[in-house]
């Protein structure tokens, strides 16, 4: 079932208020990592970053393209934080021109960096979300999967 239209606008706001996430992924030995991007949302829930392609999560993505992110948290006095669970892939052509249009809105200075080498745009799909709000009380904690997030 869809989401409810007021939460998907209070998400929606919380995620396009923040500009980085913790993303992790899987090494080739099974290992996790970690790293910090910066990131744009779009209305679909996808998030997108670009990376450079000899980055370890570039390499890791395009061996397993499970990724998880943990967004918030970081503001003073602001506990919202939102666990995101999804599936990445590098979109090209019309695909690819979308994201980036949704990127570069809130990376202005994205376009600049096209020109260098390996750079590439990651797209991830969202599987499951968590949102949790310990700002009210008694704490909002709200578990979503794809099919709860489709429009």
């Amino acid at each position: 079932m869809p989401i409810d239209p007021t939460l998907r606008t209070r998400l929606l706001a919380f995620l396009r208020g923040q500009r980085l996430a913790v993303q992790a992924s899987t090494a080739a030995g099974g290992g996790p990592q970690a790293a910090i991007v910066g990131f744009a949302v779009t209305d679909a829930f996808e998030l997108v970053f670009d990376t450079l392609q000899s980055t370890r999560k570039a390499r890791n993505l395009r061996a397993n393209p499970k990724i998880a992110f943990v967004i918030g948290g970081l503001g003073d006095g602001d506990e919202r934080t939102v666990q995101y669970e999804g599936i990445a892939d590098e979109p090209a052509g019309e695909e690819l021109e979308r994201v980036q249009r949704a990127y570069y809105a809130v990376f202005p200075d994205g376009p600049a960096r096209t020109s260098w080498p390996g750079l590439i745009y990651v797209r991830v799909r969202p599987t499951w979300l968590r949102f949790s709000d310990y700002n009210v009380d008694p704490p909002e904690i709200v578990e979503l999967t794809s099919a709860d997030l489709t429009t």
